[in-house]
């Protein structure tokens, strides 16, 4: 079983007439959050209608599916998994069906207590369909004793713990739902009439709706069919945001927590560069893409030029087959390339968001070495 949701995208928008074809682009404006499946769930006021695929948006949704997601509320939800997670059971939103009607839910994040909860279903004699953790806000629903829709899901979200931003969908009404601790983030825009909820504000720009907020830690809003908007409290918050938001999740031109992206990065790299300033070089380079804007952060508070000294490529997906015979650090190469013009005989400061295990950032150093660097330094951007 694998639980993460740690990076994808889940968006929403009440009372517009295209509500699903926005939601389309909405999602197209989140797809570096999860390229893996892709999901509407839409509501007219009677019914939900549900296209979801094993594949990127733009491959997902054609003229039919947009035929018949009927409706002015929609939801949508881009999936990263990571081995044994990207099953067809696992696509979302999820949806089900019980005496409070029809429901379906969109997940960001990542539920610490699954396991026991699961188990204590599981001994009620629950049967579960999927092997992800979003799965079981649905039951947790269908189980609670709570009188109205809304009321069912509040009891639901006080039981699970971990990283959550959640959207529900009902025939009538959307919810959204953060954690008490805000791990992930999920912010509310307007566009004319409609209300829109994103997990980053770059969906907004592509649909021309404007910021307004963010959902706050441990709290609920609920947006119904007849325009009204509610908000409650459900948890004292607690506030801890995900640093690696900052760090690499988002997309740069987005604003998480209150911040876009690029200038924290570039932040980032000012920082560095504060912190090392006797380190002498000829210029400074990025790991592309994701170290681009502290590597000019760290130029710009320097005074060391900035080059490109890696071109990557973006056209690389996760099945590219590998030669059978053994090539050193092929997977880099595949990305990543040195220019060994601008490299050759040059003292080089190569900065990186991050390390996961290391072993890429030691196939980066050997390239820059490869391609004629006289001396190579490598920074991370990440606080430890």
């Amino acid at each position: 079983w694998n639980p993460v949701n740690n990076m994808c995208g889940i968006f929403g928008i009440t009372h517009h007439p295209e509500a699903s074809n926005l939601t389309y682009l909405g999602l197209y404006a989140l797809q570096h959050r999860g390229q893996e499946s892709a999901g509407i769930v839409s509501s007219d006021g009677e019914d939900l209608y549900k296209v979801r695929k094993r594949k990127q948006v733009s491959d997902s949704f054609d003229e039919k599916a947009f035929e018949f997601l009927k409706g002015e509320f929609a939801i949508g939800h881009v999936r990263y998994s990571t081995t044994g997670g990207n099953s067809y059971t696992n696509v979302q939103p999820f949806q089900a069906a019980g005496k409070f009607g029809k429901l379906a839910v969109a997940h960001n994040g990542n539920l610490t207590n699954y396991f026991s909860l699961k188990k204590k279903l599981e001994d009620k004699g629950v049967i579960f369909q999927s092997t992800s953790d979003t799965e079981i806000l649905l039951h947790l629903v269908a189980q609670s004793e709570a009188e109205s829709l809304v009321d069912k899901i509040e009891d639901t979200v006080k039981k699970i713990d971990g990283a959550f931003s959640l959207l529900f969908l009902t025939k009538d009404s959307m919810v959204a739902v953060r954690d008490p601790h805000g791990f992930r983030p999920l912010i509310l825009g307007k566009v004319d009439k409609s209300y829109v909820f994103s997990s980053e504000s770059c969906a907004f720009d592509l649909i021309g709706a404007e910021y307004v907020r963010e959902v706050e830690p441990g709290e609920l809003v609920e947006v119904t069919f007849d325009g009204k908007i509610n908000s409650r409290k459900y948890n004292k918050p607690a506030q801890a945001n995900c640093v690696f938001e900052h760090v690499y999740f988002a997309r740069p031109d987005s604003m998480v927590f209150g911040e876009t992206a690029y200038e924290v990065r570039k932040n980032l790299g000012r920082e560095l560069a504060k912190e090392n300033k006797d380190l002498q070089a000829d210029f400074v380079i990025p790991v592309p893409d994701s170290g681009n804007f502290a590597a000019l952060g760290y130029a710009e508070q320097s005074g060391i030029p900035f080059e490109f000294g890696f071109i990557r490529n973006h056209y690389i997906g996760r099945t590219f087959i590998e030669p059978k015979q053994s090539i050193r650090g092929f997977g880099v190469k595949v990305k990543l390339n040195p220019v060994k013009s601008t490299l050759k005989g040059k003292r080089v400061i190569v900065i990186d968001d991050s390390i996961v295990r290391g072993t890429t950032s030691k196939k980066i150093v050997k390239m820059l070495r490869d391609a004629g660097a006289k001396e190579v330094n490598l920074l991370i951007s990440s606080p430890p």
